[in-house]
């Protein structure tokens, strides 16, 4: 207070500086006038400190009406800001605060049931290596940023290209990202060009379930079974699909900002766009050729192959709620494996490790009580053979695996004597696989 007096004395001084006061005092010139003309108004009493709180806070709610909010939410514990502001209207009427006054009040008193962040399972955090020597080595797929057409209809583009020739294979304007039209589009091209090694994709559906053992979707997981490699760029990394992505821009500036009058008629402009990218623009990374001089069609034909593992290892087929059965046991793997064969790796008596032809899903944790003895010994005995690289190079089995002899009735009787024993101590769940 006395550094205020003293500085008002000296500004309003005739001939004072008031800048220089200012910076001698360190404050603002804003704040230096703004006390002068207190003073001058209120005299010393306008030289007091003021409440910094506004004088009209119109998301405010009153205090009758905070009360009934939160009430109301006690109440109705489930019901969201909309419900609770259709009942409240019924009794403040004009009065009843917004749907986001109502949330912010519910969070205020921490009215708020905040939901657990669920980390991704599965996570690329390197940059894909990709070797591009002719064409159908790897395609690129992506969906293009949305915009709707003049009559309100959402376009989303799926479009999937060549990476070694540029060729568009398709622009097809979809709805949405929806897993069966985008299967259905992949059957279309695969029956008129064929089946490429390996796909390219980020990392959102339908290509990738990020909350799915190693990532695979129902739509991967087919991918998979006709012998094409899944390659996954990195989270929020469009430039590891630099090349797509940089036909998208083509896209945008030359589609997007002209859209037609429906899905239909925008379907056909963006034909006749990938017609003229494929057969007339030429290209510099291909010496100035089209995509169609450069673009072969595939010799590798849409056929899915059979899983094959080796000799010693158990074959289970994936159930239709993504269930393996383990010794009686169920244990959850993936349901976008449902109707899959995976192969079960014996590590140790505790731990089965998944595959998916050649991809790595994880150990499956099992109870070992619940395991015959006859198991446990198999698991026990086995030596541990390295995984091979690919699903090509696993020797196909010789002949099936011998029965395992089923237990005496005494035997089954002890064991269901003592599961029932140990039930009381533990929860019965499901063994969870962890990587």
């Amino acid at each position: 207070m006395s550094l205020k007096i003293e500085f008002v004395q000296l500004a309003t001084a005739p001939g004072a500086n008031v800048s220089a006061l200012c910076r001698q005092y360190g404050i603002k010139r804003q704040t230096g006038h703004k006390w002068i003309k207190r003073f001058k108004e209120s005299g010393y009493d306008g030289l007091e400190e003021r409440s910094r709180r506004p004088s009209h806070t119109p998301l405010a709610a009153g205090e009758d009406i905070v009360v009934a909010i939160v009430d109301a939410r006690e109440a109705h514990p489930t019901w969201g800001p909309h419900k609770l502001r259709v009942v409240l209207s019924r009794r403040f009427g004009a009065l009843t605060p917004s749907e986001s006054t109502i949330a912010r009040v519910l969070k205020r008193f921490d009215k708020v049931r905040r939901r657990k962040h669920r980390p991704p399972v599965s996570v690329v955090t390197q940059a894909p290596s990709v070797d591009v020597k002719e064409p159908n080595d790897v395609w690129t797929v992506d969906y293009k940023g949305w915009w709707r057409a003049r009559n309100g209809d959402r376009c989303e583009p799926l479009t999937v290209r060549d990476a070694f020739s540029r060729f568009i294979l398709a622009t097809e304007v979809l709805s949405g990202t929806n897993r069966v039209d985008a299967r259905t589009v992949f059957a279309r091209l695969f029956k008129r060009y064929g089946v490429p090694k390996a796909i390219q994709c980020d990392n959102g559906s339908p290509f990738i379930a990020s909350n799915a053992r190693a990532g695979i979707s129902k739509l991967s997981a087919w991918w998979i079974s006709l012998g094409i490699k899944v390659i996954r760029s990195r989270p929020a990394h469009p430039q590891d699909n630099g090349g797509h992505e940089r036909m998208h821009r083509d896209m945008a500036s030359e589609i997007q900002v002209m859209p037609s009058g429906d899905r239909a008629s925008q379907q056909r402009a963006c034909s006749k766009w990938r017609q003229e990218f494929n057969h007339v623009r030429p290209h510099d990374a291909i010496s100035d050729k089209t995509p169609s001089e450069v673009y072969k069609r595939s010799s590798r034909i849409a056929r899915q192959h059979k899983a094959v593992y080796l000799s010693h290892w158990l074959v289970r087929k994936v159930n239709r709620v993504g269930q393996v059965k383990i010794a009686n046991e169920h244990y959850f793997v993936s349901t976008s494996l449902t109707g899959y064969q995976v192969g079960l790796q014996p590590t140790d008596a505790l731990h089965w490790r998944a595959y998916f032809y050649d991809i790595d899903l994880g150990l499956i944790e099992v109870v070992p009580d619940e395991l015959p003895e006859t198991v446990m010994l198999r698991a026990s005995e086995v030596a541990i053979v390295p995984t091979c690289s690919n699903a090509s190079s696993v020797p196909a089995r010789s002949k099936r695996a011998p029965a395992t002899p089923r237990l005496t009735r005494s035997a089954r009787a002890s064991q269901r004597q003592l599961h029932k024993a140990r039930t009381h101590k533990r929860t019965h769940s499901q063994a969870s696989l962890r990587d």
